[in-house]
């Protein structure tokens, strides 16, 4: 459906005046879903991305001072939000984790809860310490492979070698104190 250049003028004319939301997600809802199912090519992650933009506008709207340009400023959210969302799947892969496939051992799972915070410290504190300081930094402080690379001046290779060694070594610590043997 094509407007005339009146009907948008008149409906631009009622958003200036307002700086309520109702008379916003009206006008622009309809155009902002369209052009979502077209970059997302799915009408949930389309109708997801929408309700992020106005969600968006929500947190914003005390700060817009021009609502004629607030058009602009929506499709130019959106899009944004949707170029974010790109990157973060592209950094992100999901991955279907199989048991099975990935011939990982299924363990007794309520062994490991009956470990509280204190016995899992003082096991981490007996494992060595280059690979307890990979551990810490990886699982306590989220740092990222490459972080803890800068951090520790190692190369990655040598960070996931740690890290492994390290998670190997703090698992048989830990199964030494539930059977009993620290």
């Amino acid at each position: 459906m094509v407007e005339s250049k009146e009907t948008i003028d008149q409906n631009e004319s009622k958003l200036n005046g307002a700086k309520s939301l109702p008379p916003i997600v009206d006008r622009f809802y309809g155009p902002l879903y369209q052009f979502a199912v077209r970059l997302t090519k799915s009408e949930s992650d389309a109708a997801d991305l929408v309700q992020e933009t106005f969600f968006t506008l929500i947190q914003h709207l005390p700060q817009i001072r021009d609502l004629s340009r607030i058009k602009c400023w929506l499709f130019t959210t959106l899009r944004r939000n949707f170029l974010m969302e790109v990157r973060h799947r592209a950094k992100h892969r999901e991955v279907e984790f199989l048991p099975d496939v990935h011939g990982l051992q299924i363990e007794e799972p309520s062994h490991w809860s009956t470990l509280d915070a204190l016995t899992v410290r003082r096991a981490l504190l007996q494992v060595d310490e280059s690979y307890r300081t990979t551990l810490e930094l990886f699982y306590v402080k989220n740092f990222s492979y490459r972080e803890i690379g800068k951090a520790l001046e190692i190369p990655i290779g040598t960070v996931m070698s740690r890290l492994s060694r390290g998670k190997a070594q703090l698992k048989s610590i830990l199964l030494r104190y539930i059977y009993g043997d620290c």
